[in-house]
């Protein structure tokens, strides 16, 4: 197997590979992976999933999630949950709507009042009237889970990893050349290229039913305790579909955003890594071209929200950062896939599932290409 891309999705493509006995060359433009997979959350976000194939591939994703980890430890993985906290009655409304729908727990999901939010997560001593706990969520660490992920595929001695290497075209069934002019031949080739939608991918699938989305991010210093969850604010009811409802209406309706998170498309995720340190976010930009620097408005207004949750201030951000992801346009489809060419396939547009649902999107292209 020829696998191009060695982001979180093109990296668990390969592990798929080597687990069926398959041989694997995986190529990667970058010395290492550099884009969405490396400057995100680390979040297996299983609540907020639209009902139907996202829902049941995050699932699915979990369970194998957690499966790679018992062998894979430097994945940092953590079956944390998340609590998604409701500051305001139209938003606990929203979360008890969540709470009481048919596949709540099929979801995870438990309604927790104020006081339990703060046995759950005792760093959570600000304002809080409820929360949505979501015990199926878990988190990983982003930074350093590919490359936990190809040090254990290289010890099956059937993986060859090739970085500063950029594929060309395709040279011929299960074949591609690269940037020096030497050809990598397999059985199959699949395409993992993230959000590099020009160049080959252009050429190969010029109608591509997939737009880039960009967003701001930090890194804090330590934050001196454990934040034993992922914590969201009650924005974030608004951006996840599992949300939609008479209740998410009356929110919209009644309870606007801030101007800066409504102009920045901003909700509030908050998660620990391993150092104590905590990752905090995002805005959405969904206009190209893209800006190319950061602006500080919404760092100002995550921290003022991360504050008032915590009860103190948040730690200083030590490390700002933007980054790039594919989204497939279909809100049905969890990902594109797609020949283009012979034994040749594209996978792309996971958009903001990359890390929750990469494992079963691997194990389904699998399993449809019958490896």
């Amino acid at each position: 197997m020829i696998i191009v891309g060695a982001g979180v999705l093109g990296t668990m493509h390969a592990w798929q590979a080597v687990s069926r006995g398959h041989e694997v060359v995986h190529l990667e433009r970058e010395e290492a992976a550099r884009g969405a997979s490396v400057r995100n959350f680390g979040l297996v976000w299983v609540g907020g999933r639209a009902p139907g194939a996202e829902l049941e591939s995050a699932r699915r994703a979990r369970v194998l999630w957690e499966e790679i980890a018992e062998r894979v430890p430097g994945l940092g993985f953590r079956p944390s949950g998340s609590l998604t906290v409701a500051t305001t009655e139209q938003e606990l409304a929203v979360a008890e709507a969540a709470a009481g729908a048919p596949d709540a727990e099929e979801r995870g999901y438990r309604l927790l009042d104020a006081a339990r939010v703060r046995e759950v997560n005792p760093a959570l001593r600000g304002d809080a009237l409820g929360a949505l706990w979501c015990r199926s969520d878990a988190q990983v660490e982003p930074r350093t889970a590919q490359a936990a992920l190809q040090g254990e595929l290289a010890r099956s001695g059937r993986y060859t990893l090739v970085t500063g290497c950029e594929v060309r075209d395709l040279a011929g069934p299960g074949a591609v050349r690269d940037d020096r002019g030497r050809i990598h031949r397999g059985d199959a080739v699949v395409l993992c290229t993230g959000a590099w939608l020009g160049g080959l991918v252009r050429e190969l699938a010029p109608d591509l039913p997939v737009r880039r989305v960009r967003l701001q991010m930090a890194q804090t210093a330590p934050l001196g305790e454990t934040l034993t969850t992922s914590v969201a604010d009650g924005d974030s009811f608004r951006y996840y579909p599992a949300y939609r409802g008479p209740a998410l209406d009356a929110l919209n309706a009644g309870q606007p955003q801030a101007a800066v998170a409504d102009r920045h498309r901003m909700q509030l995720l908050m998660v620990q890594r391993a150092d104590g340190s905590l990752t905090v976010g995002d805005t959405h930009e969904y206009d190209a071209p893209f800006s190319f620097d950061t602006e500080e408005d919404p760092y100002e207004h995550l921290a003022e929200v991360a504050g008032r949750l915590l009860g103190r201030p948040l730690p200083p951000f030590r490390r700002r950062w933007a980054g790039v992801y594919a989204q497939c346009a279909d809100p049905s489809r969890v990902v594109h896939r797609a020949s283009v060419g012979p034994d040749a396939w594209l996978v792309t547009g996971p958009g903001g599932r990359g890390m929750t649902c990469s494992p079963a999107i691997a194990e389904t292209t699998a399993d449809e290409l019958d490896w």
